[in-house]
C-alpha cells in the first residue's frame, strides 16, 4: 500500500516599510494562527547570552556564509554593521517538503525573489502606512531616528510602496486590530487551499 506524501507547507511574507507595525502584526498573527511559525534566518553575528543555533538564528562563520552566497544558497542576503543575514534556500524548502508553514518578514527584494522560487506555495503581503506623512508621525514617536536617518527611510519606504502592487495581497494598517483582522483572514485562507 502505497502511503500518501504529507500535504506542502506553505510561505506567508509580510514586506513594509519601517514603522508601518509589520513587526506588531506579526506577532499578533503568529498568537492566531497556530500552525504558522517564524522563519529562522541566519546570520554571522556572534551568538548572544540564551540564544539557542536554530531557534533563534542558524549561526553560520563568514567562510561558510559566503561560500552559500556563491552556491545560491539564500532566497536573499543582506550584510549591515559588519555580518551577514540571510534567509536559507535549504530549510524552507524542508519546511515546505515537511508540511510547516512559514511567516517571513522580508525586504521587498526578497519577497519577489522567494515569489519566484516559491509560486504556488507563497503568498506576499505588503503592510502599507495609510499615507507619508502617517509613517513620518510613527518613525519620529519610535524614537531615535537621527534626522538624516528618518530621512533615509522615508525615501526607502517610497521605494518599497512603489512595489506594493507586485505583491498578492495589500493592507493598509490605518488600524492595528482591523489590520490584524484582515491578515489573519488573508492567510486563513491562503492555508485552507492546501
Amino acid at each position: 500500500m502505497m502511503q500518501q506524501n504529507a500535504p506542502r507547507g506553505k510561505l506567508i511574507v509580510f514586506s513594509a516599510p519601517s514603522g508601518t507595525g509589520k513587526s506588531t502584526i506579526a506577532a499578533r498573527v503568529l498568537e492566531r494562527v497556530g500552525s504558522l511559525a517564524f522563519s529562522v534566518s541566519a546570520t554571522t553575528r556572534p551568538k548572544r547570552p540564551g540564544e539557542e543555533h536554530g531557534v533563534h538564528y542558524f549561526f553560520l562563520d563568514r567562510e561558510d556564509f559566503e561560500e552559500r552566497i556563491k552556491q545560491g544558497g539564500f532566497i536573499e542576503y543582506e550584510y549591515f554593521f559588519g555580518n551577514y543575514y540571510g534567509t536559507l534556500l535549504d530549510r524552507t524548502r524542508e519546511a515546505i517538503d515537511t508540511g510547516r508553514h512559514l511567516l517571513l518578514d522580508l525586504d521587498v527584494k526578497g519577497a519577489l525573489n522567494l515569489k519566484q522560487l516559491f509560486p504556488s506555495d507563497s503568498l506576499l503581503i505588503f503592510i502599507k502606512p495609510p499615507d507619508m506623512a502617517t509613517l513620518r508621525e510613527r518613525l519620529i514617536k519610535r524614537g531615535g531616528e537621527q534626522q538624516a536617518d528618518l530621512q533615509e527611510r522615508l525615501d526607502r519606504a517610497e521605494l518599497e510602496l512603489a512595489c506594493a502592487g507586485k505583491f498578492d495581497a495589500v493592507v493598509i494598517n490605518d488600524s492595528l486590530d482591523r489590520s490584524v483582522e484582515e491578515v489573519t483572514g488573508l492567510i486563513t485562507k491562503f492555508l485552507s487551499t492546501l
